[in-house]
């Protein structure tokens, strides 16, 4: 079995605000919490345990009544948008016994994305959801791939994207080149909100793109300045800057602010969506009539595919025991590496509460 789980101290998201639409239900699995979502009548979203308190029906199948409470589509327990039973059909002159409630999970909606806590609520003010301004900035263009399906512990899809040493071989012929991999690496460690980070940089002068990068950002021969960041363990950045030589920070300067949200499922899947921005303005070189951000939301499926690929067949190796086998890492490994300690430092403390005693009422 894999030995990574998942972290339920954490912000995730759920999904884009434009996908919570008013008075639309919606069901959930994160962190092996089922959730029922939506956006009530006056424009806030709301996440319960999507199991009614009666017989376990998944709530997600109800529906919304006129007056904005959901009702269960098995047997019609009615909840309003705080999760407390207000009507019973069948129990119509008795009380409502007080267990007929709904679990809460806490709810941030910030710069354009929903996040929701699936663990302890008292733990929220630990930490808060990374920030993604790009989003719904006027000057930028943003184009969001959905949610993905992957069959693999979202820790994989974390270490993937701090690696751009597997740009070759595995993205040979796209986005990347065996110089790519010679390009030296530094990092940066650090906490914002609560969140501790790890960040690679990437430096290089009159680099030559490969094939999709110089078709996104126009330029052949480049100044590059590329980092990657695990924000948390829900939510990682990339940055990448191009500009001709000698003009990097000038109106020359093309990229984007690549950013990934992982989101686990339970300890073998996750969802995975990439959110490209682009400077509204900026056109691609493959296609001067089509915008930067389109060109790379049209092509970048084929890199993700190779991703998908490799992180399905590491999780299939997880399956297997040892028997003596131990990971080898390399010197580029190390923002990996931490990582995976921020990841498992995060999980051990949530195992040792656990385990903790609770304190008499």
């Amino acid at each position: 079995m894999t030995p990574y789980k998942y972290i339920r101290n954490c912000w995730y998201v759920a999904g884009l605000s434009k996908e919570f639409e008013p008075e639309k239900l919606t069901g959930h699995k994160i962190a092996n919490r089922p959730m029922v979502i939506w956006r009530t009548k006056e424009g806030k979203v709301v996440a319960f345990d999507n199991r009614c308190a009666h017989k376990r029906f998944p709530l997600s199948e109800g529906r919304l009544m006129d007056d904005g409470n959901l009702e269960c589509a098995y047997h019609g327990l009615r909840y309003n948008d705080a999760g407390r039973c207000i009507a019973i059909p069948s129990n119509s002159d008795g009380p409502i016994p007080p267990q007929a409630q709904l679990k809460p999970f806490p709810v941030i909606e910030q710069d354009e994305l929903v996040w929701v806590w699936p663990g302890d609520p008292a733990k929220t003010s630990l930490r808060k959801p990374p920030r993604s301004p790009e989003i719904g900035d006027a000057e930028w263009e943003t184009i969001d791939s959905g949610p993905m399906d992957v069959p693999a512990n979202y820790l994989l899809l974390i270490e993937n994207l701090l690696d751009i040493t597997h740009f070759y071989p595995l993205h040979a012929g796209n986005i990347g080149d065996l110089e790519n991999s010679r390009i030296p690496i530094e990092y940066e460690e650090g906490e914002i909100d609560g969140n501790k980070y790890i960040k690679t940089i990437r430096q290089v002068q009159n680099y030559k793109q490969p094939p999709y990068l110089a078709d996104w950002f126009v330029y052949d021969v480049v100044d590059r300045h590329h980092t990657h960041c695990m924000m948390s363990p829900g939510f990682t950045r990339v940055v990448m800057r191009n500009a001709p030589p000698g003009e990097l920070g000038t109106d020359k300067e093309r990229g984007y602010v690549l950013m990934h949200t992982h989101t686990p499922v339970d300890e073998r899947n996750h969802f995975w969506r990439w959110i490209v921005n682009c400077k509204k303005d900026h056109m691609s070189g493959g296609d001067p009539k089509m915008s930067a951000a389109k060109r790379v939301a049209s092509t970048f499926p084929n890199v993700v595919e190779e991703d998908h690929w490799v992180l399905e067949l590491q999780q299939q190796m997880f399956e297997i025991p040892d028997e003596g086998y131990s990971e080898l890492f390399l010197k580029s490994d190390k923002a990996l590496r931490r990582a995976r300690q921020i990841f498992l430092q995060m999980l051990r403390e949530e195992q040792t509460e656990a385990k903790q005693p609770q304190a008499a009422e």
